[in-house]
């Protein structure tokens, strides 16, 4: 619970309760003066009915129309001038300090040279452009020529499915649908297979209107740096006149890459003669080949002319202050800019943003007082890779994940009316489930958000149901991954599939609302989500924050380790270790559970020690044994590189597939690094160092 008013300076103090003096007892009854009753204390019901109401007469369409009214792309004037605009909302609802975040940013834009996808045959005959609409941000800049390959979505599964058939990829244009998988891991895995270059085209079995019709002049927008932030600063934060030596991120690729319309990948696929597509990679609805034989004769050229430009980017924040723990703090965010008008894309969480914004000073001015302190902040380049939200924790990297509790992205939150998704960290999956208990469902508000689950999925386990992995194209991926800070990003659904206008030019308004029946009801449902977490995670003295749930994570990979026991065996290696490690994780999670259980919350200085411990769990499965500005996403769970475990189990599979590759020095040295990183993490949430068996 949260006094709704503390005495924390003179004038409160007028107001509080005060136990009676000897004086004050022998005054006449016309020399007291009758005091004010204290101030309510508030409890979770009262500030879940207070947020519920205060959000009842909230419309979101005002705020989409305003953001989404025209393009804004990162650094441009409408993109400044929507920053402004922000910082203004914030400042009119009275928060406690409100701020601008300046970074200036390696962008990629079109040259002043098109773009060209052509035909070219025989020495002699013409050149045909076949398409020239658009660019991809941080393409190579180069001309490549080759034989066209279809590589259906582009995933790892499906250039191994195009290996069995005895296609080679090598030195050839691959051409593969949008959707599945980001435009980054496409290009990453047929760069690293040698491929000459890239086309990405959108299917119409995968694009089309909210009535089921194949859109019309359909563009797609996108980059393909696989990473997050300034590529031209890895590691690094991008501020004005920083000093650094040239660098670039390793996951900038080395070949060009396009997007095209449904018309030119039609056109390139009628030429193709090699290889029967498989049945369930049918293009446009039909049998397809996989690519274009030698005999055939005509190649595909692509010309990528992108250009690099410094651009200044503006973050913008709004802060409402705790009162026990303000240096302690929740950030709430959305991306603002849109290379279309995103309506979808940033139009929506920037209004629901600004909402809960206004609505937490709202509940603060009507007796709310977080413990902890609230940080709202608008990102600017997201359409390049997460650049703004980036940066910004690349400049306070060592303070953020010692004070930052958790992060809610808002990023495309509704979709559609049907189906709640959400990728996060497993330490919010308690919080999570409580709050869809808690939220009704937009469409049949006699059930709840948690009900409609069950309900639609006829799931026993939502996670399993709903939950996925945060990705690296989610804003929310480097809080988790490179700063090791808990993350979520939720949103609304259709419940067959999403009305795919995410990332192209008909993320409209008006296709908004033909895919979103009843917009504001559904951006009230995600906003009430959002503000409950909020409440939650600032309120509460135990930080709501599940540190058992890598309990089962440490378990599930020990025991995927289990089946390659007697070959581990065979190499003189012993899983003591990681059993070891994983115990001591185990239990200390139950001794710290204990600890709650058996401490006075109430006492500030005891609560924070322990909810220090708790804050520490996320930030220490960050492998302390690789660069930050070679390998950024560092988390061994959730993060990119050989020193996950996903990328050990994947090194150990091929005992079973491929033996030769096997690196057997390699894998010891993975072994080792994971074995410390858990047993770091068990000794961080043990508490002090005297209190650490090292009976290891």
């Amino acid at each position: 619970m949260v006094a709704a008013q503390q005495c924390t300076n003179e004038a409160a103090a007028a107001a509080c309760p005060l136990s009676p003096s000897a004086d004050s007892l022998m005054k006449s009854e016309e020399d007291i003066v009758e005091k004010e009753p204290a101030p309510p204390v508030l409890y979770w019901s009262d500030l879940k009915k207070m947020l519920s109401d205060n959000l009842k007469s909230a419309t979101f369409l005002e705020t989409i129309r305003k953001v989404s009214n025209s393009a804004h792309e990162a650094g441009s004037e409408q993109d400044e001038s929507l920053a402004s605009y922000i910082h203004d909302r914030f400042t009119q609802f009275s928060m406690n300090r409100v701020w601008f975040d300046e970074h200036y940013v390696a962008l990629q834009y079109p040259g002043s040279a098109p773009n060209t996808v052509s035909l070219v045959g025989k020495p002699g005959s013409p050149v045909e452009t076949v398409d020239s609409s658009s660019y991809v941000a941080y393409s190579a800049k180069e001309t490549a020529t080759g034989k066209p390959v279809y590589a259906y979505y582009g995933r790892k599964e499906d250039f191994l499915e195009l290996e069995k058939k005895g296609i080679n990829v090598k030195d050839r244009i691959i051409l593969v649908r949008a959707g599945r998988n980001s435009f980054a891991e496409k290009v990453a895995v047929a760069d690293s297979l040698n491929a000459a270059g890239v086309l990405i085209y959108p299917d119409p079995s995968d694009y089309r209107d909210n009535a089921g019709n194949e859109w019309n002049d359909l563009e797609l927008y996108g980059h393909v740096h696989q990473g997050t932030g300034d590529p031209y600063t890895p590691g690094f934060p991008s501020f004005n006149h920083t000093q650094f030596p040239p660098s670039t991120s390793s996951g900038l690729p080395r070949i060009p890459v396009q997007t095209i319309t449904t018309g030119a990948a039609q056109r390139l696929l009628r030429l193709m003669d090699e290889g029967d597509c498989p049945s369930d990679w049918f293009a446009f609805s039909s049998p397809c080949k996989l690519g274009a034989s030698n005999a055939s004769e005509f190649n595909i050229k692509l010309d990528v002319h992108n250009e690099v430009v410094q651009k200044k980017i503006l973050n913008v924040f709004g802060m409402i202050q705790g009162f026990e723990e303000p240096d302690r703090f929740v950030v709430i965010g959305a991306q603002r800019d849109a290379r279309g008008a995103g309506a979808v894309k940033s139009g929506v969480g920037t209004s629901i943003l600004l909402q809960l914004a206004q609505t937490m000073a709202s509940l603060k001015s009507g007796g709310f007082n977080p413990r902890r302190s609230i940080v709202f902040a608008s990102w600017s380049a997201g359409e390049f890779g997460a650049v703004g939200t980036t940066e910004w924790l690349e400049g306070y990297l060592n303070m953020l994940n010692l004070k930052a509790v958790a992060y809610i992205n808002l990023d495309a939150v509704v979709q559609g009316n049907g189906a709640f998704k959400v990728s996060t960290s497993p330490m919010l999956y308690s919080l999570i489930e409580k709050t869809m208990n808690e939220v009704k469902d937009p469409l049949n508000p006699k059930k709840t958000i948690y009900t409609s689950v069950y309900d639609l999925y006829s799931a026993t386990n939502w996670v399993k149901a709903i939950a996925t992995p945060l990705t690296m194209d989610n804003a929310a991926y480097p809080f988790l991954a490179y700063s090791g800070i808990p993350a979520v990003s939720f949103s609304f659904q259709k419940t067959a599939k999403p009305c795919n206008v995410l990332n192209t030019n008909k993320d409209t308004m008006e296709n908004l609302q033909l895919c979103v029946l009843n917009v504001d009801d559904v951006c009230r449902a995600a906003a009430e989500v959002a503000g409950q977490m909020i409440i939650r995670l600032t309120h509460d003295h135990e930080l709501p924050l599940d540190y058992t749930r890598y309990s089962v994570e440490v378990l599930s990979f020990v025991t995927a380790l289990r089946e390659y026991k007697q070959q581990l065996t065979g190499m003189g290696l012993n899983l003591q270790w990681i059993y070891s490690a994983r115990g001591d994780f185990n239990r200390a999670t139950i001794a710290l559970k204990n600890d709650f259980a058996n401490s006075d919350l109430s006492d500030n200085t005891l609560c924070r020690l322990m909810n220090d411990r708790v804050m520490k769990v996320e930030h220490h499965f960050l492998s302390p044994y690789v660069s930050p500005k070679d390998v950024p996403f560092r988390h061994i769970f959730y993060g990119s590189g050989n020193h996950t475990l996903s990328a050990m189990l994947d090194h150990l599979s091929l005992l079973k597939t491929n033996q030769n590759l096997f690196d057997e020095n390699l894998f010891k040295n993975q072994l080792a690094l994971a074995t410390w990183t858990i047993q770091g993490a068990a000794n961080a949430l043990a508490g002090e160092i005297w209190d650490i068996d090292n009976e290891f």
